[in-house]
């Protein structure tokens, strides 16, 4: 399995991870914050699982698909930690329409936002450190 199909197959657990977080006991705490940072709700939830299938179908089509699918992917979910890190809310679960802009701790900002900014980095930079195996 080429590495950018195995990156894309590695995305398709985390983000079912991501979409389980509310429904796993311990997680989450009296408010429903999972880790205390999180308020995850159904959009959130619809969100990582389509992405969760987008990354699924794209590693069990090709290794373009893969590629297209981390790159794509990856510049969606960067541009959404760093809106959430302007605003405090992000555009891809709907918050900055839902919420508007937030007035929350800078630390808060990037704890809340960090996923995002991780997954949609490491996807970017895969998609172009392993580009040669989709030519």
């Amino acid at each position: 399995m080429s590495k950018l199909r195995l990156i894309a197959a590695l995305y398709t657990v985390a983000l079912l991870f991501a979409a389980a977080l509310n429904y796993i006991p311990g997680l989450t705490d009296a408010q429903g914050r999972a880790f205390g940072i999180f308020a995850l709700d159904i959009y959130d939830d619809s969100l990582h699982l389509a992405s969760a299938l987008w990354a699924a179908i794209a590693a069990y089509l090709s290794v373009q698909a893969s590629r297209s699918f981390l790159f794509y992917f990856g510049l969606l979910y960067f541009a959404d930690g760093l809106l959430g890190l302007i605003t405090g809310s992000g555009y891809l679960d709907l918050g900055i329409i839902n919420y508007g802009i937030q007035d929350l701790p800078f630390g808060f900002k990037i704890l809340a936002n960090l996923p995002h900014l991780f997954l949609g980095g490491v996807a970017i930079v895969s998609s172009y450190l392993f580009r040669s195996e989709a030519r």
